[in-house]
């Protein structure tokens, strides 16, 4: 029993090295293949969410009051149009 104990407390540890280690022995192209895979990350998560997911709800209603009404509206006869 103590020795599964132990096994969990260091598991943590256990993993933080081996991705520590993978990532410190990268060569050069891989460390520019993981640069390109963040920045396309941030541009699919940070720049496209700017441009084409605006807060509907907060253009089209003032108070939270109305932000809910609408949504439990449209959940609960979703084929009303916008008000």
């Amino acid at each position: 029993m103590n020795n599964v104990l132990n096994r969990l407390v260091k598991l943590p540890k256990t993993i933080w090295e081996f991705y520590y280690e993978g990532f410190r022995n990268q060569s050069k192209w891989s460390r520019q293949l993981w640069l390109i895979i963040l920045i396309k990350l941030f541009v699919m998560f940070f720049i496209l969410k700017l441009l084409f997911f605006p807060n509907f709800l907060k253009t089209k209603y003032d108070s939270d009051q109305e932000r809910s009404d609408y949504v439990i509206d449209q959940l609960t006869n979703p084929k009303k149009s916008i008000k």
